[in-house]
């Protein structure tokens, strides 16, 4: 009943729609200057991860001869062919702001020059820089029958020169050094700052690379490659090196899109077009610098900290404070933290103080994004060298981490924490973290569990809840969790957990059908889900099922939605939005009316086949009354928010959020929500928080 295509959207396409709403932040006045110099970043960001995984993988199905239908009715090719159109619009549209954005930052007084436009004595400076810095760490790479076109990494910046002598033309390639700044700033004259791009400064002065030829013309160009990791686990004697040598290949993986200059000669567009042997449709000319990531670094440009968000201090924990003792406090009740507002140090804490504490005889962990210098594998280090036993699973396929997971797992195992690389074909994506400690009254388990990574970085940039519990059933769950993944015990039957790919879809599943019978029975039944992407037929199959019986379900979906709201007889009932703010919001909560008897799960998952079937993922219950309530009014101000909220019409666009009602931007709500809470003590935060806290805030 619910399989006619005109009810999905194509998930590639949904995709690049959430991404123009990141771009619009870019347009949004009320966003600090500096602040939306970064979402221009970010948009080229998202859109190179978008070709080196989505666009490779649609491009390697066509050449294996898979030219399918998605539930939304495109093939293969007209996905690719609608992909090249709407990037084109989104990249036209990011390159139109940007130099909306350059005007108001000269009114600044922050100056992006061409050499030309430069005063004297900031050209000649430029061309100091060039002979004394750039150009010892130059290449020329000259092109023809002697010398092949080179083998170009992945998302590196590159100029095709061409080049006369005696009327015969030749061509050159130089690599734009990655080991220098991008954007050089010029010696400061007044109170105008002027920056050159590094490509600017090769072009202008790359005639001395060439001795005896002429320069006729320089064109700035970069390439993106298929950077998914192609990995038979089956087959692996060790994952570890096998993904090693899969990182390898990612750098010469095929050419998947061309980014030239508009201002390139026909001979030089030609020359790079034959040369990378790329179509029509992958190839972009810019109308700008290439490769605008870098100006999510620019925005941290110094001096100018009014051009940027005010800063902030996550707050302490609401259930946490006047607490001194961790372990005390979890045994007492359950505890729930809201991250960025509320500070992730506890979390830090809890596995810190477990490392130390003679009590604790056990730590058993999951580590998916774990970030830079970690606080917490520090301390899972600490716990294993001070003789606890310390279980971690590191998952090495975490897509762009793979690299610094890997240098993770050696520390760890250096350390003598045995270290599991997790399940043959699943990648681990279940957050959680177990203590086992011996009390007078007995061995006790205390157990986090949380919606988002163990990384004290991005736990200050990404929204996230996590649970703290000492419940006898959890604990019990959580032991069980692991010896599934580190050993070959069977899947017991859970007490309160869901897990994929076990149980989870079969979870929801019934959590849905029960709101249709509610429904049917003419008792309460509504379901808000908040997650980043719902990409599963089946699951909005359901929705729609749910609907059909009269259920009122909120959607609130950062990213990719496959559903059609509003449509008449089939989704009436159902609504979706997205908030696109300062900070990522990345939690994924569900509530059910449950006919009266409200229930709310957490989860490490997304409404997504890959996360129900091909991951191992986590659903846990809230059974606190009062977080049930307190997530209740998060999710009531998320959907009140008309300040960052994008509703979708069933026609698949978004629009903003209705704005004649009072402004409310849930995330500026949360931040002055925790600060308040944190503002009842009298102590100021800082002295009201034992050294450990301070630390990791």
């Amino acid at each position: 009943m619910f399989d006619n295509p005109e009810y999905f959207l194509n998930r590639e396409l949904s995709w690049l729609k959430f991404n123009l709403r990141v771009l619009r932040e870019a347009q949004d006045k009320r966003n600090p200057l500096l602040e939306r110099v970064r979402f221009i970043g970010i948009t080229g960001s998202n859109l190179d991860e978008f070709y080196m995984i989505r666009v490779a993988g649609l491009r390697r199905q066509l050449e294996n001869g898979i030219n399918k239908h998605d539930p939304a009715g495109l093939t293969v090719e007209e996905q690719l062919r609608q992909i090249s159109l709407a990037t084109r619009e989104l990249v036209k549209k990011k390159y139109n702001y940007l130099q909306v954005l350059r005007r108001e930052m000269e009114k600044e007084d922050i100056f992006f020059a061409t050499i030309d436009e430069l005063p004297e004595k900031n050209r000649a400076w430029t061309e100091r820089y060039f002979h004394n810095t750039i150009y010892p760490v130059l290449t020329p790479l000259a092109v023809d029958s002697s010398h092949p076109f080179p083998f170009l990494l992945n998302r590196s910046l590159n100029l095709a020169v061409e080049l006369r002598q005696d009327g015969e033309a030749k061509t050159a390639v130089i690599q734009v050094p990655s080991v220098l700044p991008r954007i050089v700033e010029t010696p400061v004259n007044g109170r105008k700052r002027r920056f050159v791009f590094l490509e600017e400064i090769i072009k202008a002065y790359c005639g001395e690379l060439f001795h005896g030829y002429t320069v006729k013309d320089v064109t700035p160009f970069r390439i993106t490659r298929n950077a998914d990791l192609d990995i038979d686990e089956e087959e692996a004697d060790d994952l570890l090196v096998e993904v090693q040598k899969s990182l390898r290949q990612r750098k010469r993986g095929q050419t998947v899109r061309l980014e030239i200059a508009r201002t390139a000669s026909r001979t030089l567009r030609e020359f790079l077009v034959d040369s990378l042997k790329i179509g029509e449709q992958d190839v972009f000319e810019i109308r700008g610098p290439i490769d605008t990531s870098y100006f999510m670094r620019f925005a941290d440009l110094p001096g100018c900290s009014r051009m940027r968000y005010e800063p902030f201090t996550p707050a302490e924990p609401a259930d946490l404070i006047g607490e001194e003792d961790l372990f005390a406090a979890i045994r007492e009740r359950d505890i729930l933290l809201h991250h960025p507002y509320e500070s992730f140090a506890p979390v830090v804490e809890f596995i810190r103080r477990a490392s130390v504490d003679p009590q604790v005889l056990a730590i058993k962990q999951t580590l998916y994004r774990v970030g830079g210098d970690s606080p917490i594998v520090a301390a899972l280090a600490q716990a294993a060298e001070n003789g606890k036993q310390v279980t971690v699973l590191v998952e090495l396929k975490a897509r762009f981490d793979e690299e610094n997971n890997i240098l993770w797992a050696r520390r760890l195992e250096e350390a003598g924490c045995h270290v599991i690389y997790g399940l043959v074909g699943l990648k681990t994506h279940a957050k959680i973290a177990l203590v086992v400690r011996k009390e007078t009254s007995g061995i006790k388990r205390y157990v986090h569990l949380g919606t988002g990574n163990y990384n004290d970085v991005t736990a200050r940039l990404y929204t996230d809840l996590g649970l703290f519990t000492a419940n006898d059933q959890v604990g019990a769950d959580a032991s069980a969790f692991f010896n599934v993944i580190s050993g070959y015990s069977d899947p017991p039957v859970w007490n309160k957990f869901a897990v994929a790919p076990i149980s989870l879809r079969q979870k929801f599943y019934e959590l849905i059908d029960r709101e249709i019978s509610f429904a049917r029975a003419g008792k309460p039944a509504r379901i808000v889900a908040k997650i980043n992407s719902l990409v599963d037929k089946e699951i909005v199959r359901k929705l729609y099922e749910a609907s059909h019986a009269g259920v009122k379900i909120d959607l609130i979906v950062r990213g990719i939605c496959q559903l059609k709201p509003g449509i008449p007889g089939v989704s009436e009932t159902i609504t979706v939005r997205s908030i696109v703010g300062r900070f990522l919001e990345h939690s994924r909560i569900f509530m059910f009316a449950n006919g009266g008897d409200e229930r709310v799960f957490l989860s490490s998952a997304d409404w997504m086949t890959r996360n129900l079937g091909e991951r191992v993922e986590l659903l846990f219950p809230v059974d606190s009354p009062a977080h049930i309530e307190r997530i209740r009014s998060i999710l009531d101000l998320m959907l009140q928010d008309n300040q960052k909220a994008y509703t979708m019409r069933n026609d698949g666009n978004y629009r903003r959020a209705d704005k004649r009602a009072r402004p409310l931007s849930c995330q500026a709500e949360f931040l002055q929500q925790a600060h308040q809470a944190a503002l009842r003590e009298e102590l100021p935060l800082e002295k009201r928080l034992r050294p450990a806290y301070r630390r990791n805030i």
